[in-house]
């Protein structure tokens, strides 16, 4: 009854709003395309999308559509709108981020989702989940913008602020003199399973796709305390419990080993990042039936700044970068190994906006195929986003959000880094 209530009321609350009505029918002719990632690519296509901004037909070869706007992309590799589902559209790292947090406004971070998220729309990826955003409540009026055709930007299911236990990975008051962090208090911070349900509907209330908890510690918190488990169970149980009975999935930020499993026995339907991960928990994975975001690239990034001689990162987050990014690419290639249901995500906003296809290559060195890759930024992700009925495939009746790169990902998923044509709900918001 549970899946049902969330796959309901998801389809209602993910963004799956279209743009503005196309005045013509489109005919896009592509030299080869990708339609279903996992099956085999097609040479010449064309694809129909009627004034709706949905795909009506896909033909073979170049067909000549009466009335139809061609879009030539005949010397072009055509494939699904990329999904990311793991961002932080409000903010991205950088040296000022620490003094960001006492003078932004909640203005200024919606300001900042307006610029990153055209950024991520024009590195191909038309969806995106945003786990995790600063300022009340403004990723919430930036997806809906969006939704209405008021600004450019991928299509955003959001989980609004975080929830996280006082102390914890998700508290944003680490290290600040306390006047300033008593300002800076969540209203999602919680502790006890009563105060956690209270968190979580609360949420729901300002408008939340689904929640987002941190289970465990993590990295860039400004805290010596560890990555294993925050919550305790019966806090996770109560979460999960109450997010599920209004239709919400639950998504978890966890790193240790024991964090992880804590979170899957207590029914959350993902886990972001999964770095301590084992075969014990990978079978608790295939058990719940639940996701990984794999994020490899923020492991990446994370490392790559605590090496940094002049780092800004606080030195209990250089500590914890040095230990858990680097274990990343392994966490990933033994989940794969081990067939764990794997969807893109690179929690960009630690790494830079725009640079998110960066993942799909550190997925081929962890031992996927390019195409396991694209599928993993496509089919998978639109089902763990529960979008598969509206993106994810080129086929009738989905929304067009179609992508086009020179040469063949299949053969160099690099191709994806340097996107060449975006078009989302049937319009058309980048042609080189």
């Amino acid at each position: 009854m549970h899946k049902a209530l969330i796959s309901a009321a998801t389809f209602v609350l993910a963004g799956l709003s279209g743009p503005a009505v196309m005045a013509h029918t489109q005919a896009l002719q592509c030299g080869h395309a990708l339609l279903t990632p996992g099956k085999k690519a097609s040479g010449p296509t064309t694809i129909v999308v009627t004034h709706d901004g949905r795909i009506s037909a896909v033909k073979k070869g170049y067909v000549e559509i009466e009335d139809a706007k061609l879009v030539d992309l005949h010397d072009k590799f055509c494939l699904p709108g990329l999904i990311d589902s793991h961002v932080h559209l409000t903010s991205q790292l950088g040296p000022k981020g620490r003094l960001d947090a006492v003078t932004n406004s909640d203005a200024d971070w919606a300001m900042n989702a307006v610029v990153y998220g055209r950024r991520t729309l024009m590195a191909g990826f038309t969806s995106v989940q945003d786990v995790g955003a600063r300022g009340d409540d403004t990723i919430f009026a930036v997806r809906d913008a969006i939704n209405r055709g008021d600004i450019a930007g991928p299509r955003i299911r959001a989980a609004g602020q975080i929830v996280s236990v006082s102390g914890g990975h998700g508290d944003p008051r680490h290290g600040y003199a306390e006047p300033v962090a008593q300002a800076l208090k969540s209203p999602t911070i919680c502790d006890g399973a009563d105060d956690c349900r209270r968190a979580v509907r609360d949420n729901i209330r300002k408008g939340a796709d689904l929640i987002k908890i941190t289970a465990t510690g993590g990295v860039l918190s400004n805290t010596a305390a560890g990555t294993e488990q925050q919550f305790f169970d019966d806090e996770l149980q109560s979460i999960v419990q109450a997010a599920h009975f209004m239709g919400r999935q639950v998504t978890a930020h966890a790193h240790g080993k024991a964090g992880i499993e804590a979170a899957l026995r207590a029914g959350v339907d993902s886990i972001e990042h999964g770095t301590y991960l084992d075969k014990d928990t990978i079978a608790l994975f295939r058990q719940h039936d639940a996701w990984l975001i794999p994020t490899v690239l923020a492991g990446a990034t994370v490392v790559d700044m605590a090496n940094d001689p002049h780092s800004f990162l606080p030195e209990p987050s250089r500590i914890k970068a040095k230990e858990v990014g680097p274990r990343m690419l392994n966490m990933l290639r033994m989940a794969h190994e081990g067939g764990v249901n794997v969807a893109f995500g690179t929690d960009s906003g630690v790494s830079h906006h725009g640079d998110n296809a960066r993942e799909f290559a550190l997925m081929v060195k962890a031992g996927f195929t390019p195409m396991e890759a694209i599928k993993a930024a496509t089919v998978m992700a639109a089902e763990h986003l529960q979008m598969s009925d509206q993106v994810g495939t080129l086929e009738n009746g989905k929304w067009a959000d179609i992508i086009a790169v020179d040469g063949d990902p299949l053969k160099d998923v690099r191709a994806l880094e340097d996107v060449d044509f975006v078009m989302k709900g049937g319009r058309v918001y980048k042609d080189k």
